[in-house]
């Protein structure tokens, strides 16, 4: 994990580029400490979450679960990382520069918004690794695309490519890949020039307003989800699988 300072903005990595990022155990437990330390820092007004390239995230480490088993998905409980975006008081922009798929695009989703690199590309393969989705993917993708869009990317586990996320509403905007974090930058500066308070009241004023349709939401996928839990003796093979599938876009 990576972490700098471009003045009151919060610049955080994600740095397992040769595993295009996925969430190991180490990761995990980085991505969440930086984040609650982001948050608790009164001179962080805003914060910008991106991967080392070529990915930006791409979910959960299917082999060290595979591995470790309940162990492994014990630690997500543990150290919400990925819930943890989302409950961020202060501001965080999602640069997505590659590959966002799964608990990637868990992750993706708790940001605020989300700029794109003409390279990124999205996909939610829960269901064809046969694992369900626990990081709010049901309750937040449906309010950013819809609900017909969220069912046709997590029932295909298709994957679309940055121009078809910005039709979508999925990401706000698209730009040159190596223009992707100076615009960010750009944009994390600006709300930070919005005093502190002001801007923490706002985002508070929209994460509660939503509150009760997307808590509702996911109190239900964390119910369901636990209750059936994945079966970790074939997560390998089924891993490999999609990994084979989409190859030429990872």
């Amino acid at each position: 994990m990576l972490s700098g300072d471009a003045g009151p903005v919060r610049v955080l990595t994600m740095n397992r580029p040769e595993a295009r990022n996925a969430l190991s155990g180490d990761l995990i437990s980085a991505l969440y400490a930086a984040l609650v330390d982001a948050d608790a820092d009164h001179g962080v007004h805003a914060v910008v979450l991106t991967g080392a390239d070529p990915a930006f995230c791409a979910g959960v480490d299917l082999k060290q679960a595979a591995s470790e088993g309940e162990a492994y998905f014990r630690r997500h409980r543990e150290e919400p990382c990925v819930q943890q975006v989302a409950r961020m008081a202060t501001p965080v922009i999602g640069a997505i520069n590659g590959a966002t798929f799964t608990g990637g695009l868990e992750i993706a989703l708790g940001c605020d918004f989300l700029v794109a690199s003409e390279r990124a590309v999205f996909a939610d393969t829960h269901a064809r690794v046969g694992v369900l989705p626990g990081g709010g993917m049901t309750a937040r993708l449906p309010a950013v695309v819809g609900q017909a869009w969220a069912r046709r990317l997590s029932f295909t586990g298709e994957v679309i490519d940055a121009a078809e996320a910005l039709r979508i509403g999925l990401v706000t905007e698209v730009v040159a890949h190596e223009a992707l974090l100076i615009r960010a930058i750009g944009l994390a500066t600006a709300i930070s020039e919005v005093p502190p308070e002001t801007m923490r009241t706002l985002k508070r004023i929209y994460r509660e307003g939503g509150e009760p349709v997307i808590g509702a939401a996911l109190a239900v996928e964390q119910a369901i989800s636990q209750a059936n839990r994945p079966d970790l003796a074939g997560l390998e093979d089924r891993r490999r699988a999609v990994m084979a599938r989409n190859r030429d876009q990872l």
